[in-house]
């Protein structure tokens, strides 16, 4: 069957694709847009020709990375649910979130790049992260541990300030203070059993 013959083909290009764009990420954020194809397809251990094939451009690779990182961001949401209560879920997506920011940051030159060839990486971003942000709302408003009345778009507003404030490495500590303060805040007022 063709479809079983070509599958273990489609998840060594997935594996290819994905070393593609944690290279990039990496790439982009400490070496900027400058950084050559040739070095970001080295470091994934794959070819430049298996580079071109997933990303016909430099900005098409800059856009994936950028929107993979924001992929695996929102992803995680439904795991961090799983494993922890809706606060505490909601609390370790925080700090997921900081680490994204920083990730954007870094990428900032490369993400400029691709905004002045015409495109748009940022085109879905608010709107899924909203979506997350809605999700543990009310997961955690369902539990009784978040409050129900908090609009999502403030708390990304929220959590793009502590970002913005404390998000890079050396004020790591300060970001998990004000991330602290943003939780106790979307809990304040909510019945507590003691």
């Amino acid at each position: 069957m063709t479809a079983t013959g070509s599958r273990p083909l489609r998840a060594d290009a997935q594996r290819n694709r994905d070393r593609l764009l944690d290279s990039a990420v990496r790439a982009f954020s400490q070496e900027g847009p400058e950084v050559t194809l040739d070095s970001i397809a080295k470091d994934a251990g794959v070819g430049i020709g298996t580079l071109y094939r997933h990303f016909p451009t430099r900005e098409a690779l800059i856009e994936a990375a950028y929107r993979n990182e924001l992929a695996r961001l929102c992803d995680s949401t439904a795991e961090l649910l799983q494993a922890l209560p809706p606060d505490e879920a909601f609390r370790a997506w925080m700090d997921r979130f900081v680490d994204y920011m920083t990730t954007k940051r870094g990428m900032a030159d490369a993400l400029r790049a691709v905004i002045a060839s015409g495109g748009n990486p940022y085109a879905h971003s608010r709107d899924r992260l909203t979506g997350v942000i809605t999700t543990l709302i009310r997961a955690g408003a369902a539990a009784g541990t978040v409050r129900s009345d908090v609009e999502p778009g403030d708390v990304l507003a929220s959590l793009s300030g502590v970002s913005l404030a404390a998000g890079d490495p050396e004020r790591r500590d300060q970001a998990g203070r004000l991330l602290d303060l943003l939780m106790d805040g979307l809990r304040y007022g909510v019945p507590r059993e003691d």
